[in-house]
């Protein structure tokens, strides 16, 4: 299911949109702590984590799926925010440095050539992040949010994929361990229930968040052929001369 630009708009613009967006966003920065001189990109709904990069980053874009729509980003200045196919995207290869995917691997139709397409537009070594729902977590079975919509992930479904893609998992993490419920009791202790899921690794964290690098070779298996044995069999018929019975 195609999430819509408005819901999305409208969820990031609410109290619980918040807490997602600070929960995850801090995971994000974390892992991309320093982006200075380098191509930032979010595919998906990534504007509300790709503040934290601009004016650090030499350039930040925002491409969006059609399906999806799009919004004028950032408020201010010039726009960097762009309407594309997420499996063609008009860049060349090998220009962007780090990659933010969010909403967007999950609704995927074809999942893989995303995947494909980001493996081509990234540099050499280039990392990306990518946000989904998690299979297990409560966040996904609530269609409330955006990450109730689409295909939840466990995490080997998502390794497999990566690999699948020619990338290599490098880390690992989950967040939202809140309720995905707007009640203020909830938002009050989201910090509380972040801090305490995250410490002892409960189970109920509502997204899989993985970062990865682009492989450049395929891993290739050396086959080993084994002859011992064969040559211990004796041909059971052979040719025999026409006239001749057997013996």
């Amino acid at each position: 299911m195609a999430l819509d630009i408005v819901d999305l708009r409208s969820f990031y613009g609410s109290p619980l949109g918040k807490v997602a967006e600070r929960f995850v966003g801090q995971v994000i920065r974390a892992r991309f702590d320093n982006c200075v001189g380098q191509s930032v990109m979010g595919i998906g709904y990534a504007t509300p984590y790709l503040d934290r990069f601009r004016g650090e980053a030499l350039r930040v874009l925002a491409f969006m799926p059609a399906t999806q729509g799009v919004v004028n980003w950032p408020a201010s200045g010039l726009s960097a925010s762009a309407l594309a196919e997420p499996t063609m995207m008009p860049l060349p290869d090998s220009c962007i440095d780090r990659v933010i995917v969010v909403h967007a691997l999950e609704i995927a139709e074809h999942p893989r050539e995303l995947l494909a397409e980001i493996w081509r537009i990234l540099t050499p070594g280039g990392r990306m992040i990518a946000v989904t729902p998690r299979r297990a977590g409560l966040w996904a079975r609530f269609d409330t949010t955006p990450f109730g919509n689409g295909q939840p992930y466990s995490r080997s479904q998502l390794r497999d994929l990566m690999r699948d893609a020619l990338f290599s998992p490098t880390h690992w993490t989950e967040a939202l361990y809140v309720p995905p419920f707007e009640g203020q009791i909830f938002l009050r202790s989201a910090a509380l229930f972040e801090s305490i899921g995250a410490k002892l690794a409960l189970p109920g964290a509502g997204v899989l968040i993985v970062e990865a690098m682009k492989q450049l070779y395929r891993p290739v298996g050396v086959r080993r052929v084994t002859t011992q044995g064969l040559q211990q069999l004796q041909p059971m018929l052979g040719p025999r001369p026409a006239g001749i019975a057997p013996s």
